[in-house]
Formats: C-alpha cells, structure tokens, sequence
C-alpha cells in the first residue's frame, strides 16, 4: 500500500521587465504582504526567470506561468499564456 503524493504546480503571474535573452524572459511578481508586529503593509518583489520557447513576450506584457523541470541553473519555470 504506497500512498503517491500528488504535486501541484504552481503558478504565477507576474510583468515581464526584461527579454534580451534567447527563449528566456525575466519576469517580476509583486506581492502585498503584512508585517507580524506591526500591521503595516509592504510590497515584495521576486524576479523569475522564465522559458519563452518563441521570444514572443516583450517588456511590459503581463504573463502567467507555471512551475516545470530546471532547464538550466535559473530557469524553473515555463509561460503558459499572456494575462490580459
């Protein structure tokens, strides 16, 4: 009786702040969060980078993308569409 974990894969959505890569973009989520202590709240920026198979995001789009085997060192994730 072996239980299998099933995974999730997460996904993101995030603006795409830089493509002058090949089949790479980097892609910047920003998160509202609330301090423990004091309730105030901040802004938390995390940068990805991203696999774009036909280099057809540019600066400024907003995209989703999800999480999927390590192409390289850095990249971990892959773009499944563009958000509207």
């Amino acid at each position: 009786m072996a239980m299998e974990k099933q995974q999730t894969k997460k996904a993101k959505k995030g603006v795409v702040v830089s493509d002058k890569m090949d089949k790479t973009i980097v892609v910047e989520v920003t998160t509202l969060l609330t301090h423990k202590k004091y309730h105030k709240k901040y802004k938390d920026t995390k940068r990805y980078s991203v696999h774009d198979e036909n280099n057809s995001y540019k600066v400024g789009d907003e995209v989703l993308f999800n999480e999927c085997k390590p192409m390289s060192k850095s990249k971990k994730w892959i773009v499944v569409e563009q958000d509207k």
